[in-house]
């Protein structure tokens, strides 16, 4: 397969993303809505342009530095779907909120495009590149309402913090250039395979490395953008922040560690863990003071990483088959939160206070039921979804003897349980406050029966994404 049509998804992302730019500027009036939906077209056609194009084994092109495997596919697949679910949430928002600028999709889609790249980065150059054109267009939009001071403090802090972990990513990435005399990832697992103890200057390589990638997915201690992106930014910009690059950045935290430096899992090993713990821990106790529904989000999200580096720290086959299966019920679950979320509209102003739940059982029971089965999830009832994927990572965990591990996991999600709860609580058991507006828009109520769905049926119905998610953990276990 030629390289060309190896990367037919992401050539036809990048033409189609610069026609609709064109498309805007000289279409005149405001054809936001109009944008918006060919962007959301251009994504459903790349989706299926990345499963049409499927090769049968794990190919290379562009001299080994783009990478196409199952792997990568499925978390394409997710990426694309968050991003799609992301444009289509924000229909009715940038509307009201006087935000009906047509750049908002176009830059979403190019950073949906620097995704892709980073799914298929088989070198440590295509890796930074990739998360720069990732990152430039997460830049903007984090600052998109660029006339209210929080929107545009959320976007400085986001910049100068991710300059300092891209620095970091590429001082840590020439430290291991250094020692192993190669940057693609083929290389660096040839170069480090039963060469004995590594050099110090490949730990310390290996510990920048990780700090710029636990940067991107806002792993505890490199989380201290996340509160303030999160409450600062619109909400539809929020809900993709909390989506499709977390999955995209953890997907190739996953690939660098078990591919290139998979025979030194050893050495990473202490430090996945340790992250993964301090993300857990943090999120379960520091969303319990928060009176911000988005900022408890941001908490939330932020545990819910350390969750799925669990599966990571486990090292093994079933502990990636467990990270994807988390990240897609993970995408399910904060999606149709943040479209419970984008419906508090109280007098045609938006409302982020959880005491501004209060009551919302009896003023719109639908609603309220929704929002629970969401809280429900993410707190790990059974059998709701979000039980099964704290179980496979915790299950990968204990079969890889990391007992402690998996015991913090348990007593953080307990602990978490509470201000999930406490939402359920609010909706359902305090004295009604003022009804939020309806109505909702035709798109919010979609994504809210889609999402809800899912998570309820999916103990029914586990078999597709648990085989997928094995076969895509397979590619980075080739013996």
């Amino acid at each position: 397969m030629s390289s060309c049509v190896l990367a037919l998804p992401e050539f036809v992302l990048a033409i189609a993303g610069m026609g609709v730019l064109v498309a805007g500027v000289f279409r005149g009036g405001n054809p936001t809505r109009m944008i918006s939906w060919l962007s959301v077209l251009i994504l459903a056609v790349t989706l299926v342009l990345v499963m049409a194009t499927q090769p049968a084994a794990p190919t290379t092109g562009f001299g080994g530095l783009f990478l196409v495997d199952r792997f990568a596919i499925f978390l394409k697949v997710l990426v694309l779907f968050g991003s799609a679910l992301a444009i289509l949430m924000s229909f009715g928002y940038i509307e009201r909120e006087g935000m009906a600028r047509f750049e908002l999709p176009v830059l979403l889609l190019f950073s949906a495009l620097g995704m892709l790249m980073i799914l298929s980065a088989n070198d440590l150059i295509a890796l930074y590149l990739g998360f720069e054109l990732m990152s430039l267009a997460l830049y903007v939009v984090a600052a998109f309402r660029r006339d209210t001071v929080r929107s545009t403090e959320a976007g400085l802090k986001y910049f100068v913090l991710g300059a300092l972990s891209s620095g970091m990513l590429l001082y840590g990435a020439s430290l291991i250039y250094g020692f192993a005399g190669t940057t693609t990832f083929a290389g660096l697992a040839s170069a480090f395979a039963g060469a004995g103890p590594p050099a110090v200057g490949v730990i310390v390589g290996i510990v920048f490395l990780v700090a710029g990638l636990a940067f991107k997915v806002s792993a505890v201690p490199f989380h201290m953008w996340t509160p303030d992106v999160y409450e600062g930014a619109p909400t539809p910009i929020t809900a993709f922040f909390a989506v499709a690059p977390k999955i995209a950045a953890l997907g190739l935290f996953t690939r660098v560690m078990m591919s290139p430096l998979g025979a030194l899992v050893a050495q990473w090993q202490q430090i996945i863990v340790f992250i993964a713990i301090a993300s857990m821990a943090l999120g379960a106790f520091a969303a319990i003071i928060q009176s911000s529904i988005k900022r408890l989000m941001a908490y939330s999200s932020i545990g819910n990483i350390g969750y799925a580096l669990v599966g990571l720290a486990a090292g093994t086959k079933q502990g990636v088959v467990g990270l994807l299966v988390y990240m897609t019920i993970y995408l399910f679950m904060t999606v149709g939160t943040f479209a419970c979320i984008l419906c508090m509209r109280q007098k045609g102003r938006m409302v982020e206070q959880i005491s501004d739940l209060a009551g919302l059982s009896r003023t719109q029971p639908m609603l309220a039921a929704a929002f629970a089965i969401f809280m429900f999830s993410m707190a790990g009832i059974p059998p709701l979804a979000g039980f099964f994927g704290k179980l496979y990572v915790f299950v990968a965990a204990i079969e890889a003897h990391l007992y402690g591990l998996a015991v913090i996991g348990v007593v953080t999600s307990v602990v978490a349980a509470f201000y999930y709860l406490r939402i359920v609580k609010v909706m359902y058991f305090d004295e009604p406050s003022e009804a939020f507006d309806r109505p909702f828009g035709w798109e919010l109520s979609a994504i809210l029966a889609v999402t809800g769905l899912f998570i309820l049926l999916f103990f029914v119905f586990p078999g597709p994404i648990v085989d997928s998610a094995g076969a895509a953990a397979a590619s980075l276990f080739p013996g």
